[in-house]
């Protein structure tokens, strides 16, 4: 069998074919290439993506501090309304002692200041709780500090 004139042209056209899809997949490989250079040497971008970065983390930071003090806000507020009651046990208790092993003029001025007391007892809690308040400011600044 002798080769017939058309099998080289064929052959030529199948391999000019191959080469212009090589030079495609080289051209496309390269302007990808070229695109990524041009994303990492973009630098106005890349401080915005970092900047919007930082500013989710902010706000993320911000809830949980919005939390916590929330929290912590109602924490004070048992402790309080719980030292209020203790307050008033022992101011009860303390006045039963003095009804008891008191001189009659020391117990009318007990009695008196317990009217006191019972008369101004929103204040009394109020105190109570800036007190507890206080303390524990203190506390964590003694721990910060450490």
């Amino acid at each position: 069998m002798t080769p017939s004139r058309h099998e080289p042209h064929d052959t030529g056209a199948e391999e000019t074919e191959k080469r212009r899809e090589k030079v495609q997949q080289t051209r496309e490989q390269l302007g990808a290439t070229v695109d990524a250079i041009a994303a990492k040497a973009d630098i106005r971008a890349t401080a915005h993506d970092t900047a919007a970065a930082v500013k989710g983390r902010a706000g993320q930071v911000a809830t949980q501090v919005r939390d916590k003090t929330a929290h912590a806000g109602h924490l004070v507020q048992e402790k309080t309304a719980h030292a209020g009651h203790l307050v008033q046990e022992k101011a009860a208790h303390a006045g039963h002692l003095v009804q008891e092993k008191a001189p009659e003029p020391l117990r009318q001025r007990a009695d008196q200041a317990g009217h006191k007391a019972r008369e101004n007892r929103i204040a009394l809690i109020a105190a109570a709780g800036v007190g507890l308040l206080a303390a524990a400011v203190m506390r964590r600044r003694r721990k910060a500090r450490r």
